[in-house]
């Protein structure tokens, strides 16, 4: 996904979070997040409500509610009480994919939510099975042209920022190769790692780490520049200017959360991904902190989701 530099998380001080500021509620606040535990968006998740507790003084419980690409857990937050007591994760997925891919979505993303702050993007990584005779994305590139319809790409299943990666790689290069969908990444990655598909577009954790133990290559990141956990791995765009995806996750409420407890909660995240033991552990695992003020938040998702759009109706995908 497009990412001005001015959208990433700024550097500059902030003013201390003090008891005069308007508090959320004194009961544990629940967040929600629209996926699986143990994975590693659920990895992220935790790692930010453990350090919102620790600044806040208050506790932050994680409520997995997996199911449907994630638009289960959304609907739990668009149902919640707006009074703070229930907030959650906003991911790509439902916010910015699920509106053209989903036409009976249950919830309208621009009325039945308060958008709080932007939280971390994460690039996908193009990486083949070791069998691939390329060892560039013009040599991959190439190798696709002169066999049309041969190679394949995996995916956790259709509509995922995965899969749109492979469909943005073969509209944008103008390659004929085949969509293989998984019902998540886990045998995605076994069976490329065996040599059944030959490349996937996968979030850059585990594609990372699995490249690093060389069990398959890795070519590009999704992202408009270079990750800072792999400098020596080109992006995209360097081949295929314009070439940006990534995945991306904000703090989320119901409609109508009132404005301080909004303000409260976006100073909260500002200061919880300017700490650097919160920094250095979302740079583990390959996610770029990224606030953004509540207002700046709802122009990106609208620019996000028209990005996306004309990739998904030109993929074909559709989940009735």
């Amino acid at each position: 996904m497009f990412m001005p530099r001015r959208g990433l998380l700024a550097t500059i001080a902030i003013p201390a979070i003090s008891q005069a500021q308007p508090a959320v509620p004194a009961t544990p606040v629940r967040f929600i997040t629209p996926f699986a535990a143990g994975g590693g968006v659920d990895t992220l998740v935790r790692l930010l409500c453990a350090k919102l507790a620790e600044l806040s003084g208050q506790s932050f419980l994680v409520d997995n509610r997996a199911g449907s690409g994630g638009n289960i857990g959304t609907l739990a937050i668009a149902r919640a009480p707006a009074d703070g007591s229930v907030i959650g994760l906003g991911s790509v997925s439902s916010m910015a994919i699920s509106p053209t891919l989903r036409p009976d979505l249950p919830f309208d993303v621009e009325r039945d939510f308060t958008y709080i702050a932007g939280l971390w993007q994460l690039p996908n990584l193009l990486i083949v099975n070791n069998d691939v005779p390329a060892r560039s994305v013009p040599e991959l590139i190439g190798l696709i042209r002169r066999n049309p319809g041969v190679y394949t790409f995996a995916s956790p299943g259709s509509g995922t920022t995965v899969h749109l990666s492979g469909e943005m790689l073969k509209q944008m290069a103008g390659l004929d190769m085949l969509h293989v969908p998984y019902r998540g990444g886990a045998q995605a990655h076994i069976d490329l790692m065996a040599g059944r598909v030959h490349m996937m577009l996968d979030n850059i954790p585990q594609g990372l780490a699995e490249a690093r133990d060389g069990k398959v290559r890795a070519l590009a990141v999704t992202s408009r520049e270079r990750n800072p956990q792999a400098p020596d791995i080109p992006a995209m765009a360097e081949f295929l200017p314009g070439f940006e995806i990534t995945s991306w996750a904000s703090m989320i409420g119901p409609a109508g959360l009132p404005a301080p407890i909004v303000a409260r909660l976006s100073a909260l995240a500002r200061a919880a991904l300017q700490n650097p033991d919160l920094l250095e552990r979302f740079g583990e695992n390959g996610a770029l902190p990224w606030w953004t003020t509540p207002e700046a938040l709802v122009a990106f998702r609208r620019a996000s989701e028209a990005q996306l759009a004309p990739v998904i109706r030109a993929s074909g995908a559709r989940i009735e």
